[in-house]
């Protein structure tokens, strides 16, 4: 009668112990630790108006061992994962969050030129600091150091790293405005008046929440990698060109450096993730300068093992050379060129997924979305983390209205306004994203002529011109 347990009513205890294990309280409870979760953490305890809120940012991954020790100990080379941060982003950042970010690995540049890969179409767009580039790391950890300097009570403020989120629910599964209980894999249980997704794309927050979410993938992929560069840029600026498998970024880091994101295909990313670094190395150069049928032929050629890594590079010098000297003025050749790349890192050359979603709000009942979890866009207009930096000094605000006047910090009444705030301004970036990339992802005649005429009439029309160049800069908020 009393045997031993079957293994089956173990795990029946064991799920029961967890699901009655005595709650932790907090304010606000943070999941995801990349820029916008950490943002939001520092940007509460900087507030002297929230910093006393009870605060627990989770994440899976090792923020105080790994991510942390970047800030002290960063590698000489720069990482793969860089990302454009706005003026309006980085001032969020540094007044508001009190972040000192790692300058000295920060690239500020003066524009981007902008090329078409089927037509002599060019946008100049020319602008002192009109963002900069900075390592994805260098944002995290810097936030990290924030949060170090600040000393907080640990009684308010905690992070639970290399920890997943395993279950969430209602405190009282019959009422939508009672406090969600979040358990976590190490078996605490944490019940939160303010539950914040920054928890990606594949939010469990967001899936809690059950707000719907909606978008496409475009079944292609970004290729990043780091490059070195044979000597440094002559105008500190981002050069992008369209091509019809998608568009090509070269933008600068400090001194010889340089980070790409070439978007493509998922055929075309395949290959470029599976030549050498010296072929790789020599399609970065072409792909700026040469025609779209000499770059279909080299791709054949590698998909086929039919050129070898010499015949590739001396094939595409010598047809560069061609281009340069044919030029009408071979001094412009640095200003509508970006540096040569001399090679790749090691181990810098990823690819990833690309997709368009947008969550029909940011916001439920004790529940917030911002960054991923709300949004994901195309990377041609380097936008995605200033958005969602945006969406955290929206909530930031919203949340300091609330404690001000006294009112509950998870209600939708207090929440509201953070995304009415967002929503349309991220609505219209995605948009405007999703367009460019439709339009430019073509190489048929008739579309080709349109997009290059009005290409250079915005070119020639400087108020034109600087709308959209101001935009792409002061996005964020």
């Amino acid at each position: 009668m009393f045997g031993k347990v079957s293994a089956p009513h173990k795990l029946i205890r064991l799920i029961s112990s967890a699901t009655h294990a005595v709650p932790k309280l907090a304010d606000v409870l943070i999941v995801g630790g990349g820029p916008a979760g950490l943002t939001l953490a520092a940007a509460i305890k900087s507030s002297p108006k929230l910093n006393q809120l009870s605060t627990v940012l989770v994440d899976a991954s090792d923020l105080k061992g790994k991510v942390a020790s970047f800030y002290n100990s960063p590698p000489d080379n720069y990482t793969n994962r860089v990302i454009s941060l706005t003026p309006p982003s980085r001032r969020f950042l540094e007044e508001r969050a009190g972040v000192s970010l790692m300058n000295d690995r920060i690239q500020v540049y003066d524009g981007l030129y902008v090329t078409e890969g089927c037509s002599d179409a060019t946008l100049d767009m020319e602008k002192d600091s009109m963002a900069c580039m900075i390592e994805i790391l260098n944002v995290q950890s810097s936030l990290l150091k924030r949060l170090d300097q600040l000393s907080p009570d640990p009684n308010t403020f905690k992070i639970i790293d290399n920890t997943k989120v395993s279950g969430i629910e209602l405190n009282d599964p019959y009422d939508a405005k009672s406090w969600p209980l979040v358990t976590l894999d190490n078996g605490e249980v944490y019940k939160t008046r303010l539950l914040v997704g920054a928890d990606g794309f594949n939010s469990p927050v967001r899936k809690f929440s059950r707000i719907p979410s909606r978008g496409w993938s475009y079944n292609a992929f970004g290729v990043v990698a780091t490059m070195k560069l044979e000597y440094p840029p002559y105008k500190i600026r981002g050069w992008q060109r369209f091509l019809p498998t998608g568009p090509i970024a070269h933008l600068p880091l400090p001194g010889e450096n340089a980070t790409l994101v070439w978007s493509c295909t998922e055929r075309l990313s395949k290959l470029l993730t599976s030549i050498t670094p010296e072929q790789f190395t020599a399609l970065i150069n072409a792909a700026f300068v040469l025609e779209d049928a000499d770059m279909k032929f080299y791709y054949k050629q590698l998909e086929d093992k039919t050129i070898s890594t010499k015949e590739l590079s001396e094939d595409i010098n010598f047809r560069i050379e061609q281009v340069f000297s044919s030029s009408e003025d071979e001094n412009m050749i640095d200003e509508k060129y970006p540096p040569k790349v001399q090679g790749i890192l090691p181990d810098t050359r990823a690819r990833f997924p690309l997709k368009l979603s947008h969550a029909d709000t940011y916001c439920s009942e004790r529940i917030a979305l911002v960054g991923d979890a709300a949004h994901t866009t195309h990377p041609l207009a380097g936008q995605g983390l200033n958005m969602g930096q945006g969406d955290v000094e929206a909530l930031v605000d919203a949340l300091e209205i609330a404690v001000s006047r006294g009112s509950d910090i998870g209600s939708l009444l207090s929440l509201q306004s953070f995304w009415a705030d967002r929503y349309p301004i991220n609505n219209l970036l995605l948009g405007m994203v999703d367009k460019l990339n439709k339009i430019y992802g073509t190489d048929y005649a008739p579309i080709v002529a349109l997009r290059s005429f009005g290409i250079n009439v915005i070119n020639n029309v400087p108020p034109l011109k600087n709308l959209i160049r101001d935009t792409l800069g002061e996005s964020g908020r």
